[in-house]
């Protein structure tokens, strides 16, 4: 009989369906963050924008990771993967945000982090190791 564990260990994502989910999810994070910017009245480049954007980034990213989200953002729903912590369970909102902040840690080191998933036999990026996760077909 298979485990969680072991179901989650046979059936990772690929960087191509993580990669696309992203994708979506961030162009639809930056079409609400200029509607909400044009809205508050925050121009294009301001502080004000920035800030809003990456509190939308937390709060999406955070809320969908986690268990009360489903583990599953709106791009990675699309594409039927999901989040889940390496025991096969859901995280807890810190523990997305913990995976929030790997992402951004990942990024800035020029995305090596994000790249580490292509040659990672686990399939797990920096972000993904840091939070103990994997990104597994839903």
């Amino acid at each position: 009989m298979a485990t969680a564990a072991t179901t989650v260990v046979s059936d990772k994502a690929s960087f191509g369906a993580r990669f696309l989910a992203a994708l979506i999810d961030f162009i639809g994070l930056a079409i609400i963050g200029g509607i909400l910017s044009g809205i508050l009245g925050g121009g294009s480049g301001s502080t004000t924008s920035s800030g809003l954007q990456t509190l939308l980034g937390v709060v999406y990213f955070c809320y969908f990771w986690s268990a009360q989200g489903q583990g599953q953002t709106i791009g990675m729903r699309a594409l039927k993967i999901k989040v889940v912590k390496t025991d096969g369970s859901q995280l807890d909102l810190v523990g997305a945000f913990l995976r929030y902040v790997g992402l951004v840690i990942s990024c800035i080191a020029l995305f090596i982090g994000v790249l580490w998933v292509l040659f990672d036999p686990q399939k797990q990026g920096w972000h993904d190791k840091i939070a103990s996760t994997y990104v597994v077909k839903a």
